[in-house]
C-alpha cells in the first residue's frame, strides 16, 4: 500500500488495483477501516470517533485528489507519493496535516 497522508498518528493509504467501490485505507493505533470516497462513509472496520471525524474532514478536503488516485490505481498506474508535499490546514484552521498532492 502507498501512504497518502499522515496526521495525528492517523495513516491514510491506497492500493493499486483494489476492488471497488472507490475507497482508501486508514490505520490509527490498532484500529483499521476502509472509507468510501464517493459517499464518505466507513465501508469496513472501525475507528475511534475522534479519529473518524479527523479522517472525514481530511477526506472531504481532498476528495478530488483521492478520486484521481483511485482511477490511476484502477489502471494499474503508479500511486507513488509525490515529491511535492505541503502543510495545509482544515477548514476549521485547527488541523495541520501533511498532504499528498498527486504525481510529480
Amino acid at each position: 500500500m502507498i501512504e497518502v497522508s499522515r496526521f495525528y498518528g492517523i495513516v491514510i493509504e491506497m492500493e493499486c488495483g483494489d476492488t471497488p467501490p472507490a475507497h482508501f485505507h486508514v490505520r490509527y493505533g490498532g484500529a483499521v477501516a476502509l472509507i468510501g470516497i464517493e459517499k464518505m462513509t466507513m465501508l469496513k472496520g472501525r475507528l475511534p470517533p475522534r479519529a473518524l471525524g479527523l479522517v472525514m474532514e481530511w477526506a472531504s478536503l481532498h476528495r478530488d485528489e483521492l478520486r484521481q488516485a483511485w482511477k490511476r490505481g484502477q489502471r494499474s498506474e503508479d500511486l507513488g507519493r509525490s515529491r511535492r508535499w505541503s502543510e495545509r490546514e482544515t477548514a476549521s484552521g485547527s488541523l495541520p496535516v501533511t498532504v499528498w498532492l498527486g504525481s510529480a
